[in-house]
């Protein structure tokens, strides 16, 4: 919980807000699947208050970022890492957060609640093909109950607002022109990173393979949110699994990355290397 720039709420009020964020998230009971506390998911959440728009009411950048741990070995993939800079909330301290799954109570925990359903679901995706359905369906579905009065005070729920929002992010995950997307996710992930280990070369030739799937991905749908989201979560990590490819695997990967993350080009090129 950063807060740069307060001049007049009280520090508590966020210190207070951290921990019923905390417990809210992890207290929630986002699916009816049982787990054991080592397979839940770890998500960090980063709230940056930007304004101050009265006594108990912020404009927020919330940051979110979630991890999957990758199969036999230590090592931890980012699944989604992405920064919603249209976050209006009102909150008091001490304050309940609560959430319904059939009532819109808050834009606070709608916003929780939705980013836990992005999690939940590429999670589910990158363990098997499109396995994320019901949670995307499940975020769908909060964003239709937001009040059309809401959705007209508060950004990030509406279409015609503009095409990097929640909308367009959860709109991208449902999309029929978007499914060659999700098993990429399955094939970059369970069949690609998840056999590393047991031979690098194979598991760098399918995750090679993933990644011109999605180049293809690109040009049906140029300028998807969630393909843009995709190279922010992932290119640090492209960069550094290809500098230990072959020269082929190189100049293919530089080539798929540059065409799909073209502000990233330099980095590729100088990364990846050819």
């Amino acid at each position: 919980m950063n807060t740069p720039k307060l001049q007049t709420a009280d520090p508590a009020v966020f210190q207070t807000l951290r921990q019923a964020i905390e417990e809210f998230m992890n207290n929630q009971k986002w699916t009816t699947d049982v787990y054991d506390e080592e397979e839940r998911i770890r998500m960090d959440i980063v709230f940056t208050i930007s304004e101050e728009l009265s006594s108990n009411t912020f404009k927020a950048d919330v940051s979110c970022q979630s991890i999957r741990p990758v199969y036999a070995s230590n090592y931890e993939t980012p699944l989604f890492k992405h920064q919603d800079k249209d976050v209006t909330f009102t909150y008091e301290q001490f304050q309940p957060l609560e959430y319904s799954q059939t009532a819109y109570l808050n834009n606070l925990t709608s916003i929780l609640a939705f980013y836990a359903y992005m999690a939940i679901g590429l999670d589910y995706d990158s363990f098997s093909p499109l396995g994320g359905e019901p949670h995307f369906q499940a975020a769908w579905d909060l964003l239709n109950r937001i009040p059309p009065n809401v959705a007209a005070s508060v950004s990030g729920w509406r279409s015609t607002e503009n095409n990097r929002n929640r909308y367009w992010l959860i709109e991208s995950m449902l999309s029929p022109k978007l499914r060659p997307f999700r098993q990429m996710i399955y094939d970059y992930h369970r069949q690609g990173l998840d056999t590393m280990q047991e031979d690098p070369n194979v598991a760098r030739a399918v995750m090679t393979q993933s990644l011109e799937s999605l180049e293809g991905v690109n040009r049906t749908y140029p300028n998807s949110m969630i393909v843009q989201v995709f190279a922010n979560t992932k290119s640090d990590e492209i960069i550094e699994i290809y500098k230990g490819g072959a020269v082929t695997e190189k100049s293919t990967i530089t080539r798929v990355m540059e065409r799909i993350d073209p502000t990233r080009a330099s980095e590729y090129r100088q990364g990846i290397g050819k």
